[in-house]
């Protein structure tokens, strides 16, 4: 229950009279018309418990994507119901009209609609829905939150799906199914056909030859239905912030974009998020949409701080698969977590697979590196150059270990990473 600004402006009014005729009738007369004014107002009023809630399914929504959502509440009153309604959302949802205007009659539905631009991955949620009811004068109301709740999961916004299509048709020209002929360097047949130069000899078919006039040579494609294993780290190393977000954020742009390149080429992806456990796990081989289901596991994993525990990984991947793999590890160029974790367990990774380690790059490393006017900004050049010399020193060493590794800042990984895919495709590697 409470009392309007109207009843607030009523009850100064009535000081008029007792201003000009001063006595304690005038005022208790006054004060009891006001209450007696006020009561029959609220009795009036509907009561906001007497209502029945049903809200919007849950439906996925890309980060900072508009997402409208609305709420139906049905009356159980006998009276008219007139006041206010506001839904609880979280900040991070951006609710852009928390509060509506509520008139229902008696028995009556009404929906209240609102759009949602969230700005924070995961799942935002509301609890809460306060309703206000006023009497027929405004005096006075009503009101009561319902414990009602509500929730939008948000994931991640997958800006580099615009560069899917050009990858594709380089991946479908390497497999000789487009117009441009370019034959990869797979192991699977394809088809015969006259030899020019610049071809290897090393696919000459003799026999072939033998029947015909001319030099005969096979070609052959990439083959197919190979297995990409993606290995998002989510330690305290992929918690460091790169821009306006985290490295964990930018390796899932990675991550996606190579599952769904991958996908397109035919080829059975499974996707692990881990660190010190397997956090997250989605594969081509489950029913639905991939990338869906891929998004969707990810959107409410985020870093947590914790070291990584390397030495689940290659039981992981054996149980995934026994045949040879393209692993890609998507995890930060830290020297320590890299040394005492990830190193040891390297070496059995790539004595059966291969091995893909993607890392993203600072982009403030090389403005920190090329300002140099002041003292201390040649201070801090110099600890971005050793900051960068370590990571050279890092990938080298990788490299001595048999993993390939791709370093690039944010926008430009997940086409370092699709570009690298489709060169170990065209080289059949896979």
């Amino acid at each position: 229950m409470f009392i309007s600004f109207r009843c607030v402006l009523l009850a100064l009014a009535g000081f008029v009279p007792m201003i000009l005729w001063p006595s304690w009738a005038t005022i208790f007369a006054l004060l009891g018309v006001c209450v007696l004014v006020l009561g029959i107002d609220l009795w009036l009023a509907a009561s906001p418990r007497a209502v029945t809630i049903r809200r919007s399914v849950n439906t996925p929504v890309r980060l900072e994507e508009p997402r409208e959502v609305w709420v139906e509440i049905t009356s159980r009153a006998a009276r008219v119901m007139r006041g206010l309604v506001r839904d609880g959302w979280q900040p991070s949802a951006h609710d852009t009209q928390p509060e509506h205007r509520l008139h229902l009659d008696p028995h009556a539905t009404q929906r209240f609609t609102t759009v949602l631009t969230p700005n924070r991955r995961g799942t935002v949620r509301t609890r809460k829905l306060t309703i206000r009811t006023y009497g027929p004068l405004g005096l006075g109301g009503r009101q009561h939150t319902h414990h009602h709740e509500g929730e939008v999961t948000v994931v991640p916004p997958f800006r580099s799906r615009r560069h899917l299509p050009s990858r594709i048709q380089q991946l479908r020209e390497i497999e000789g199914r487009s117009a441009v002929h370019r034959p990869g360097a797979g192991h699977e047949f394809d088809s015969l056909r006259e030899y020019v130069r610049g071809d290897d000899v090393r696919t000459i078919d003799w026999r072939a030859s033998a029947r015909s006039d001319g030099l005969i040579v096979r070609t052959y494609r990439p083959e197919r239905d190979r297995r990409v294993v993606v290995v998002l780290d989510s330690s305290r190393a992929s918690a460091a912030r790169v821009g306006d977000e985290t490295r964990f954020d930018a390796g899932i742009e990675a991550a996606l974009f190579i599952s769904a390149l991958a996908n397109a080429g035919g080829d059975r992806v499974d996707l692990l998020t881990m660190d010190q456990s397997i956090r997250a796990r989605s594969s081509s081989e489950e029913k639905g949409y991939l990338l869906h289901r891929m998004a969707t596991a990810l959107a409410k994993v985020f870093p947590r701080l914790l070291a990584a525990d390397w030495t689940i990984l290659p039981p992981e991947v054996s149980k995934i698969t026994r045949q040879r793999a393209l692993v890609v590890l998507v995890t930060p160029l830290d020297s320590a977590a890299i040394e005492e974790g990830l190193i040891p367990v390297l070496p059995v990774l790539t004595r059966r697979h291969v091995v893909l380690i993607a890392a993203v790059a600072d982009p403030e490393l090389e403005d920190m590196a090329t300002q140099r006017t002041t003292s201390d900004e040649v201070y801090i050049a110099a600890s971005a150059e050793a900051q960068k010399l370590r990571n050279r020193k890092m990938i080298q060493l990788l490299n001595r270990y048999g993993a390939e590794v791709i370093e690039a800042q944010p926008a430009d990984l997940p086409l370092a990473v699709g570009d690298a895919y489709l060169r170990l495709k065209a080289a059949g590697r896979l």
